[in-house]
């Protein structure tokens, strides 16, 4: 029985694995943050708010239906950022470090794994990556947390405490979880420029894409190797769209603000306030301010940011900037005739805008049929709480209107199951339903339709 079970998932589909793997992740954190030790004296949790945080701090999301800085004990806040760890890295990827470190050779299923988790397109170099991110990736996240504790002993009366908060910070930065300590985000640093532009540098390295920074340390580092370098057109789409967005938001939200909540602050504090939401409102989730003051029109365009989400192969969720730059670019050619897709002196294979259209399309049906339902079972909040929440859960944001931990049993499991699938990708929840790839043999005579 044992080997029949054991055969049964080794024949199972990379991605649906990969699910299984996170469905393992999330009940081994639920197990970890139910420990009496993590709690703090005389604090009870129930099971489904013990569920909610799991599965929120798997998918690096933020929401939460808990105060963390009086629920949890230090030992549940290092267990938090444990498990951050593994959502920010995802499961096959801590998994092939632990498999280095005792010299275990990583074998073509692992691969596979691997390939599906870090959404990449081949097996050649996954190993090297997968090393090179993990480098990068606690390099970044120790000097955050060495530069915020260092500076946080402005703010705290022991080295221990500011040193715990800066680790805390640059990790729940760094991962874009926006889980924080301090019980306010980051209100308490509103005036704080300095903090508030650490953490938006830390934020924008986990969210860009690891490959990205895998290619930018190969970039300064081609000196040592003497070999000519040329960035991958991932990268340089990546870049420009991610960037082209966090300029959008910051123009969005400092116009639409200037006489509404910006009318009485200096405008260098709401350029920042505008700045910092923007580079957040991508995937991070941490703010200097109640959001739930800001405009209708403001919130929306903070939703569409969400919505859209950080890089494929980064710590963050959505449909990811590339899928959102190839429909545009798509709908740009199509408009003016052209069947297929140039840019930077290179074209993107039709495969890729078949997967970048089949993303969007997937994304719109399950976030509108979660507002339906929310809209549903949670009639004391408005529409736009609604619409924001479900943005802010699949982008795996953490941004919110105030209303999670209002929400009924079906509303967390709706909630709960939108960070889920933001985390693992929309790709691998497509081919976890689709199963094996069919070659057909076969075709049927083509027929024209009519269209628009």
């Amino acid at each position: 029985m044992k080997k029949a079970r054991e055969k049964k998932f080794t024949q199972l589909t990379p991605a649906r694995a990969i699910v299984g793997y996170y469905l393992v992740a999330v009940s081994v954190s639920v197990l970890l943050l139910s420990l009496p030790a993590a709690h703090k004296e005389g604090v009870k949790v129930s099971f489904l708010d013990t569920l909610f945080t799991a599965v929120s701090a798997v998918s690096v999301t933020g929401l939460t239906v808990v105060d963390l800085s009086e629920t949890y004990s230090t030992l549940g806040i290092f267990i938090l950022i444990f498990v951050l760890q593994l959502g920010a890295f995802g499961v096959m990827s801590l998994g092939t470090f632990l498999w280095l470190l005792f010299g275990k050779k990583i074998g073509l299923k692992s691969r596979k794994l691997i390939m599906v988790d870090q959404n990449q397109g081949n097996l050649s170099g996954l190993v090297y990556l997968i090393k090179e991110i993990l480098k990068i990736v606690i390099g970044i996240e120790l000097t955050g947390a060495a530069v915020l504790g260092v500076y946080f002993l402005n703010y705290f009366d022991t080295w221990t405490e500011a040193f715990y908060h800066g680790l805390f910070a640059a990790v729940s930065a760094t991962t874009n979880a926006g889980f924080d300590i301090t019980g306010a985000s980051l209100i308490p640093f509103a005036d704080d420029y300095f903090v508030q532009f650490i953490v938006i540098i830390l934020i924008t390295l986990g969210a860009i894409g690891f490959p990205v920074l895998v290619e930018v340390k190969a970039f300064l580092s081609r000196k040592k190797t003497n070999m000519r370098f040329r960035f991958s057109l991932f990268t340089k789409v990546t870049t420009v769209t991610f960037a082209s967005l966090l300029i959008f938001g910051i123009i969005m939200i400092f116009v639409l603000e200037f006489q509404h909540f910006f009318s009485d602050v200096s405008w260098h504090k709401a350029f920042f306030y505008s700045f910092f939401q923007s580079a957040s409102s991508r995937s991070a989730g941490l703010a200097t301010l109640d959001i739930s003051e800001f405009s209708s029109s403001t919130l929306l365009v903070m939703g569409s940011l969400m919505f859209i989400g950080a890089s494929p192969s980064s710590v963050g969720g959505g449909i990811r900037t590339t899928t959102f730059a190839i429909v545009i670019l798509f709908l740009f050619h199509f408009a003016r005739g052209n069947r297929s897709i140039k840019i930077f002196k290179r074209e993107i294979h039709d495969v890729d805008i078949s997967k970048a259209l089949a993303v969007m399309i997937l994304a719109v049906f399950m976030c509108f049929a979660a507002i339906v339902i929310l809209s549903i079972t949670e009639k004391g909040h408005s529409l736009l709480e609604i619409v924001f929440e479900v943005c802010s859960a699949f982008g795996t944001v953490g941004y919110s209107m105030g209303i999670t931990p209002d929400l009924s049993t079906i509303g967390k499991f709706i909630i709960m199951s939108l960070m889920f699938i933001g985390r693992i990708g929309l790709l691998s929840f497509l081919f976890m339903i689709g199963g094996t790839e069919k070659k057909t043999n076969y075709h049927y005579p083509k027929e024209r339709i009519i269209i628009g």
